[in-house]
């Protein structure tokens, strides 16, 4: 296989964990008032396998990773094996996501965005539009 075979092939969305939350995105446990410890925007996806409208979401996510590479992290939390994180931000439906600017709170939405909704947000929170195609 090719180099840009393998590359072509890897994921931009990463599924963490909530070890790698706490590291990546806020340590909950240790603060209690909110510091995200993040370089670019981030948003997380909160989803279940079975989920249909988490499905539908995926490939949307994938495509915009790679339209707002190295502006964006797009992140995947399985809320059947992260429980806990699930848990200390009140996932009670999903696809549950978290939007999280550079500065300020982040923000939640519940339910399946289509792709324009996703650049809205992503414009109108993190005033970020997609990587120009050269």
């Amino acid at each position: 296989m090719s180099v840009k075979m393998v590359i072509k092939l890897k994921r931009m969305v990463t599924n963490i964990s909530t070890s790698d939350f706490k590291e990546k995105i806020f340590n909950y446990e240790n603060n209690t008032e909110w510091k995200f410890t993040g370089n670019k925007p981030a948003l997380i996806d909160f989803y279940a396998d079975w989920c249909g409208p988490c499905k539908m979401v995926a490939p949307v996510l994938e495509d915009l990773s790679k339209e707002y590479d190295g502006k964006i992290d797009i992140y995947k939390v399985n809320t059947e094996n992260e429980q806990e994180l699930a848990q200390a931000f009140g996932i009670r439906s999903i696809p549950s996501l978290l939007f999280i600017p550079l500065e300020g709170k982040p923000q939640m939405a519940t339910g399946a965005l289509q792709k324009d909704g996703f650049r809205r947000a992503f414009s109108d929170v993190f005033g970020v539009s997609p990587i120009e195609k050269s």
